[in-house]
């Protein structure tokens, strides 16, 4: 069984349009962000959800983002 330590639990990787470098994609950093996305099944009158999250850090050399 692998080891968790290290590891970054419940952390989600996200690519914004527009964002191609590393510059780039700092000035995103301490930002919130919104995932807006259409299920099938309609909540409290509406088939549209939002997950909100803050920018923590870069994923890696490109233009990717840990929330």
């Amino acid at each position: 069984m692998p080891s968790e330590a290290g590891h970054r639990l419940y952390v989600n990787l996200v690519k914004i349009e527009g964002v191609d470098d590393p510059k780039a994609a700092t000035f995103y950093l301490g930002k919130k962000v919104a995932f807006v996305y259409r299920a099938q099944k309609e909540v409290r009158g509406t088939k549209i959800r939002v997950i909100w999250g803050k920018v923590t850090r870069r994923h890696g050399t490109a233009s990717m983002l840990d929330i």
